[in-house]
């Protein structure tokens, strides 16, 4: 996410200082929060029960901090019927995508967390690396689109009152399973795969080899001295960053390290030609996808991120990708999109808030989407974006920074509406 006009003269504001810019928590990173509209600021206070009706247009009195609460469920059922009713189309559709979580919470109409059974189908490789728990795994489980919700594995566990011993390695299971049925299959010898290790999109080097190690049993200590020298594996670049390529492999007993990396890197340079890539310009192109692989979320935005950074390296503006920031001050797994602002002002190769053009090199292991991204970025007059719904990735590209201050303030309200979650 980028947070500047350009060439405007004003120091970088990362995700975490906009924040701090907006609840006013970090004086050294400060600015004005992004307005709100009247309307949307008084659908906010309503919603948290800051005002209610007898606080618009009159200073409120010491009783009318007991009433609020009461009023909150009324008010949302007011806001929706006027915009069903009164046949506002984009009004109904501006309190729903903005209070979607609030309305449904009051009026009984949350989602199942959960499949049901029997929804199950296909096949999906999910990976248990040591130190995982209940919390991480049900993260991973919903990412891989084996749960339907990000929470859902745990709270089965807290319901059930289970803490099982989770092995490390790689397991067969479904996507849309129930929890009950993911937790069996965890647990079930016959499901793990031998020899096998998943590396997914976005890790970093460091990230990658301890996977390695433990799919296949080769120590990792192995790993580390085989990727030392990349030029034994034909790459020019000082390090093998982003030349790791995230699949799922299957290796005979007795493989090497350096046979393993040898093969993810022979995979990466698969993939690299079968987009078209000049020798040349691997790690540009490498640079390029891994810095759209850790900031894009949805397959269809790669191509608009791709888009932002050719036209912002066309323009002569910082690229100010949080991702990058994050990555030189070692921050990049820190479960936040936002830079500290120590990382932010950090001088090393990989800023781009303080570094012209792109990183010295690419930030993790893209996979085959953002390769691609890379050289066919969608045709877009973007220099902006923000991923404002941090659960769906639902991200607004924008051209000017005004509209993008709009995207921001869309943001804050999620994140507020969501005890800054992944913010």
């Amino acid at each position: 996410m980028t947070d500047l006009p350009p060439h405007d003269g004003r120091a970088p504001l990362s995700r975490r200082a906009a924040r701090a810019a907006a609840t006013g928590s970090e004086s050294s990173a400060e600015r004005p929060a992004p307005a709100r509209t009247p309307a949307a600021g008084t659908l906010d206070a309503l919603f948290t029960g800051e005002v209610d009706t007898h606080d618009i247009g009159r200073v409120p009195t010491r009783h009318d901090r007991d009433r609020r609460k009461s009023r909150i469920a009324k008010w949302v059922v007011l806001i929706v019927i006027l915009a069903i009713v009164g046949g506002i189309g984009a009004g109904a559709a501006w309190v729903w995508s903005t209070y979607e979580t609030q309305i449904r919470s009051v009026m009984g109409w949350e989602e199942p967390k959960d499949f049901e059974p029997g929804e199950a189908t296909g096949e999906v490789l999910v990976t248990i690396v040591t130190g995982d728990n209940g919390s991480t795994i049900s993260q991973t489980l919903f990412d891989q689109g084996v749960t339907k919700t990000a929470s859902a594995f745990y709270d089965y566990l807290i319901a059930s009152v289970q803490d099982p011993p989770f092995q490390p390695g790689v397991y067969a299971l479904q996507e849309r399973m129930t929890s009950e049925a993911a937790l069996a299959l965890l647990l079930d010898p016959t499901s793990k795969r031998q020899e096998a290790a998943q590396l997914r999109e976005g890790l970093t080097v460091e990230q990658s080899l301890p996977i390695l190690a433990e799919g296949t049993g080769v120590p990792v200590e192995d790993f580390q001295a085989a990727v030392a020298d990349p030029s034994a594996y034909g790459v020019s670049a000082a390090s093998l960053e982003g030349w790791l390529f995230p699949a799922t492999y299957q290796f005979d007993p007795g493989t090497s390290a350096a046979q393993i990396i040898q093969t993810l890197v022979n995979r990466t340079v698969e993939s690299l030609d079968r987009a078209g890539v000049p020798a040349d310009q691997r790690e540009r192109i490498l640079t390029i996808a891994s810095i759209i692989e850790r900031e894009a979320r949805l397959d269809e935005d790669f191509y608009k991120v791709s888009r932002v950074i050719e036209n912002r390296l066309a323009d002569g503006m910082l690229l100010q990708m949080d991702s990058t920031a994050q990555y030189g001050a070692g921050e990049l797994d820190g479960g936040s999109v936002s830079t500290s602002e120590g990382a932010q002002f950090q001088d090393n190769d990989w800023n781009t808030y303080v570094r012209e053009g792109l990183p010295i090199g690419p930030i993790a292991n893209p996979g085959d989407n953002a390769i691609d991204a890379a050289m066919k970025p969608a045709d877009g007059p973007w220099l902006y974006f923000v991923t404002w719904n941090m659960d769906t990735g639902e991200t607004i590209f924008s051209e000017t920074f005004e509209q993008h201050e709009a995207g921001i303030a869309q943001w804050h309200a999620w994140c507020d509406a969501n005890d800054n979650r992944g913010c």
